[in-house]
């Protein structure tokens, strides 16, 4: 267990005995041939109002229209549904991350090019994506000071929570753990969206070419 109360999340065995795996017709080569480039992960972290999912939107835009096979899974969307039974305990933010790394999983295994946009605070919680997701994993660190991400506060979170009015908020009252060796680092402090974009563009056509 981290200092922070998060737990290394392996993958679940399941609770019913009565299931067997069944394999796929279609390779995950056969996929990737069909669409031109390799399936992976693209995993944004970063504060709250670091830029993660402005930027997480462009670089779908971009790679789209490249003719790449891309979706962005983003941290408000899932909790509208996937993960609409969750809280921000530390527990639950673990089993938050653990279900979306599972559909990225899925989804690369797919060939698609999967961006998501979720602070997952947790390094131990990333790391144990890592770990699962077998080679296909790109930690990216959407980095930016707190206070830079306190006076954009587009959605008066930061405001909100040193007011006392939102609980286990991250940076204010429940901790981030920044990436040790992400993959890229993109400081939106000190580069405007389509340099960032840009930067994350070349980064991906480059991962995941076949």
């Amino acid at each position: 267990m981290s200092d922070t109360g998060s737990t290394k999340s392996p993958r679940r065995a399941p609770k019913s005995q009565n299931i067997t795996r069944v394999a796929h017709r279609v390779t995950t080569d056969e996929r990737e041939q069909r669409n031109g480039h390799r399936g992976g992960i693209l995993w944004f972290t970063g504060l709250s109002a670091s830029g993660k999912s402005t930027l997480a939107t462009h670089l779908e835009e971009i790679l789209h229209k490249a003719d790449m096979q891309v979706f962005v899974l983003d941290g408000d969307n899932v909790r509208h549904g996937l993960c609409a039974d969750l809280g921000f305990s530390p527990a639950d933010r673990t089993e938050n991350i653990r279900r979306i790394g599972e559909l990225a999983q899925i989804m690369a295994g797919a060939g698609i090019v999967v961006i998501t946009a979720f602070i997952s605070p947790y390094r131990a919680d990333r790391d144990s994506i890592r770990t699962r997701a077998d080679g296909v994993f790109h930690e990216i660190h959407i980095a930016a000071p707190i206070d830079v991400c306190e006076r954009r506060d587009p959605k008066g979170l930061y405001g909100k929570a040193h007011a006392g009015e939102l609980a286990e908020f991250t940076g204010v009252s429940a901790p981030y753990e920044a990436p040790v060796n992400p993959e890229l680092v993109i400081n939106t402090d000190a580069l405007d969206v389509d340099a960032c974009v840009g930067m994350l563009a070349d980064y991906a056509k480059k991962a995941f070419a076949l």
